[in-house]
C-alpha cells in the first residue's frame, strides 16, 4: 500500500481521495501522536479559504477533540502563520488544511510540531499506524473530550511580527500583490501598506472557488500586466496558502525562486553575514543558480525535492537561505518554514539597501535552458522499476554526461512523472525530453 504522506502532508481531490472520513481519522491519530506532556494538550489549525475547507476542518477538529486535546482554529490563515503562531503558543502542533498552489478541487493536511518545523518522515509514519489501528484508539470521556476555539485574530500577531523585523519604510515604493484569491488576502496589503508602500491588489476576492484560479504564483499574466500598467517597482505573487511568492520586476519579467535565493545569499555573503557561504536548494534548480553562486565564492548544497528536505538539511548545517525554484523559499532567521510574504520582503530589503532595481538584481543568474514536462500517470508508484523507462533515462544521461543534467521523479502530490533536462542546447533537451515522455506515457499513462 502507498505511503500515505506527500513530499507536503496528506493530498487528494477533497472529498473523494482526501474524505471526511479520512481526515476524521488524521485527527484523532495526530492527536494521539503529537500531544505532548501538558495536563491540557492543544493544537492550533488554520486552512486556506477553498470551499472544502469547511468539511475537513470539521472532521479533522472533530477527530482531535475525540483523543481529549483541544483545538485552536484560526480560520483561513497562511499557512507560515500557523508555524509561526503554533510556536507563540505553546501548541502541541500545527495543522493546515490547504493544497497550497493546486487547483481548488484538492485539499491537503499537513502538520508543523510544537517548534514550527515539519514533521520528520518518521512521526508521520507513526500516525499513518495510528490510523490504521484507528478504532482501538484511546477515546476521551465526559469532561475530557476537547474542545474548539475559534481564535482568527491570532494572525494579527503574526502580522505584527512581520512588520516589526522588517528594518525599513517602503514609502515611495509601488508594488502589486496577487493574493491567489487565498490565505494571503488579508495579511499581505496589511504588511505592505502598514510599511508605508503604495499598494495595488489584485486576486483578493475569495469566494471559496477561485483560489488559484488563473492567478498566484503559477499564473503571472494578470500580474504583469498590472505591474507594467502602474509603474510599480515590482509585483509579488503568492499561492494558495502563501509559502511561496514568485516576483515580477519592474519590466514584467518573472524572477523565481532561484534568482531570489540568488539575491538574497549574494548580499548577505558581501555583508559578511552568510554562514557557511552556501545556500540549499533542490535537484530542481537550475545550473545558473550555481554558476551565479559560485562566482561569489558560495557552495550549492542540494536536496531531494520538498521544502521538508532543505529545511532538514538547513537546520543539520546551519545554513541560513534555501528553498525551491517554485518561490517556497526558507530565510531561517525570519521563519521555520517557506513564507511568501518574507521572500517579498527579503528582496525588497536588497532593493532598498542596494539601490537597484529588481531587473538589475536578477539578471545576477544566466539559467541554461532547461525542460520540464509533466506527464499525467495512473499510477506514480513503482515507476522507477519500468525497464524501458530507466533504460531512456539511462540513454539520456549518457548523452548530456558533462554537459547537463536528467531529473525523472514522481510528483509528490499528484500522479505525475515530472521530466526534467538541462543543458546548452534547448533543441536537444527539447529532443531527450520528448524520448523519455513517450516511453513513459506509454508504459505508465
Amino acid at each position: 500500500m502507498a505511503r500515505l504522506f506527500g513530499t507536503d502532508g496528506v493530498r487528494g481531490i477533497a472529498n473523494t481521495e482526501l474524505s471526511p472520513t479520512l481526515a476524521l481519522k488524521l485527527g484523532a491519530a495526530s492527536a494521539y501522536v503529537l500531544r505532548g506532556r501538558h495536563s491540557e494538550a492543544k493544537i492550533l489549525m488554520g486552512r486556506d479559504p477553498r470551499i472544502s475547507g469547511d468539511i475537513l476542518e470539521s472532521a479533522m477538529a472533530s477527530g482531535i477533540c475525540s483523543i481529549g486535546v483541544d483545538v485552536y482554529l484560526t480560520g483561513v490563515a497562511p499557512t507560515p502563520a500557523v508555524a509561526f503562531m503554533t510556536q507563540l503558543m505553546q501548541a502541541d502542533a500545527g495543522v493546515v488544511i490547504s493544497a497550497s498552489h493546486n487547483p481548488m478541487r484538492d485539499n491537503g493536511i499537513k502538520f508543523f510540531g510544537a517548534d514550527g518545523y515539519k514533521l520528520p518522515d518518521e512521526i508521520e509514519d507513526e500516525i499513518e499506524a495510528r490510523m490504521k489501528n484507528f478504532k482501538n484508539l484511546a477515546r476521551a470521556e465526559g469532561a475530557g473530550v476537547g474542545r474548539m476555539f475559534r481564535v482568527h485574530d491570532m494572525i494579527d500577531g503574526y502580522v505584527s511580527h512581520l512588520i516589526s523585523s522588517f528594518p525599513h519604510k517602503l514609502g515611495g515604493i509601488k508594488l502589486v500583490l496577487d493574493c491567489a484569491n487565498g490565505a494571503v488576502c488579508e495579511a499581505g496589503p496589511k504588511i505592505f501598506s502598514a510599511l508605508g508602500a503604495d499598494v495595488e491588489v489584485i486576486h483578493n476576492k475569495p469566494d471559496g472557488i477561485n483560489i488559484n484560479d488563473n492567478c498566484g504564483s503559477q499564473h503571472l499574466d494578470d500580474l504583469r500586466r498590472a505591474v507594467l500598467s502602474a509603474g510599480a517597482q515590482a509585483g509579488m505573487a503568492f499561492d494558495g496558502d502563501g509559502d511561496r511568492a514568485i516576483l515580477v520586476d519592474e519590466k514584467g519579467r518573472a524572477v523565481d525562486g532561484d534568482r531570489v535565493m540568488a539575491i538574497c545569499a549574494i548580499h548577505l555573503a558581501r555583508e559578511g553575514r552568510l554562514p557557511h557561504s552556501a545556500v540549499v536548494a533542490t535537484v530542481m534548480s537550475n545550473m545558473g543558480l550555481e554558476v551565479a553562486l559560485r562566482r561569489e565564492g558560495i557552495s550549492l548544497v542540494r536536496t531531494r525535492v520538498g521544502d521538508r528536505y532543505v529545511s532538514d538539511e538547513m537546520r543539520r548545517t546551519g545554513i541560513i537561505v534555501g528553498g525551491e525554484k517554485s518561490g517556497h523559499l526558507i530565510f531561517s532567521r525570519h521563519s521555520t518554514t517557506g513564507d511568501g510574504l518574507v521572500t517579498a520582503l527579503q528582496v525588497l530589503n536588497v532593493m532598498l539597501l542596494t539601490g537597484k532595481p529588481l531587473s538589475e538584481l536578477g539578471a545576477m543568474v544566466e539559467e541554461f535552458p532547461q525542460t520540464l514536462v509533466n506527464v499525467p500517470v495512473k499510477d506514480k508508484n513503482g515507476w522507477e522499476n519500468v525497464p524501458e523507462v530507466g533504460h531512456v533515462i539511462k540513454e539520456s544521461e549518457q548523452r548530456l554526461a558533462g554537459r547537463g543534467r536528467v531529473l525523472v521523479r514522481a510528483s509528490g502530490t499528484e500522479n505525475l512523472i515530472r521530466v526534467m533536462t538541462e543543458g546548452p542546447d534547448l533543441a536537444e533537451l527539447q529532443e531527450i525530453t520528448g524520448a523519455i515522455c513517450d516511453v513513459v506515457k506509454s508504459k505508465l499513462g
